[in-house]
């Protein structure tokens, strides 16, 4: 019996010369849905157990253990993130853990692209199209947040600051328009410097 083989939306897709970021796609991160009541004891320990990772408690945060990460999604759900080869072990190991708990554990890893940003503008540059200030000090290694970006459903994790690391989620029917949509909007030209001097556009 053949074993299902992952392709990338953004197969030999590759970044233009001249962004004022680099922009690359992370497909070794297997992503798993988790679903059930976080204050239900048998649940956080079994979850933990299996994970490595406690459930992240606040809103818009992260945890890590290892090569796992858990990102909060909302107040009964998160994502796993381990790598890619480990999901099918993983998902086994959740759903005989939590088998006693209202719970649900899913392998979703086809269903979104990670486009991961790094550079000091990336989160200027995703402002452009996100209704949303990342400028704000609660935006710190970590964190998590939904948003709208270019009118598409997406997500970002920060990973590291100064310059910053974050990873950009949208499902998977959207990868295409997000890239292309970076590299309209990234470009060395448009880079955009918050909060400090700027010459003045030249007069007619």
């Amino acid at each position: 019996m053949s074993e299902p083989q992952f392709s990338s939306a953004l197969a030999g897709v590759k970044p233009r010369n001249g962004l004022a970021i680099t922009i690359s796609e992370v497909s070794d991160i297997g992503m798993i849905d988790v679903r059930g009541d976080a204050k239900d004891k048998t649940f956080r320990t079994a979850f933990a157990k299996v994970t490595g990772c406690d459930l992240p408690a606040m809103p818009r945060t992260s945890v890590a253990g290892g090569d796992t990460h858990v990102l909060w999604l909302s107040v009964d759900q998160w994502l796993v993130l381990v790598p890619r080869k480990r999901v099918k072990d993983v998902v086994s190991a959740l759903r005989s853990a939590l088998r006693e708990t209202h719970s649900l554990a899913i392998d979703l890893s086809d269903a979104r692209t990670i486009i991961r940003l790094e550079g000091e503008s990336v989160r200027e540059i995703l402002m452009k199209g996100a209704p949303v200030d990342l400028t704000l000090a609660e935006y710190g290694v970590g964190s998590v947040r939904r948003l709208r970006l270019g009118d598409v459903a997406a997500l970002v994790h920060i990973h590291a600051l100064a310059p910053d690391t974050i990873d950009l989620y949208v499902f998977r029917s959207y990868a295409r328009f997000a890239w292309d949509w970076l590299e309209a909007t990234a470009g060395e030209a448009a880079r955009v410097r918050l909060f400090t001097g700027q010459p003045a556009p030249p007069t007619v």
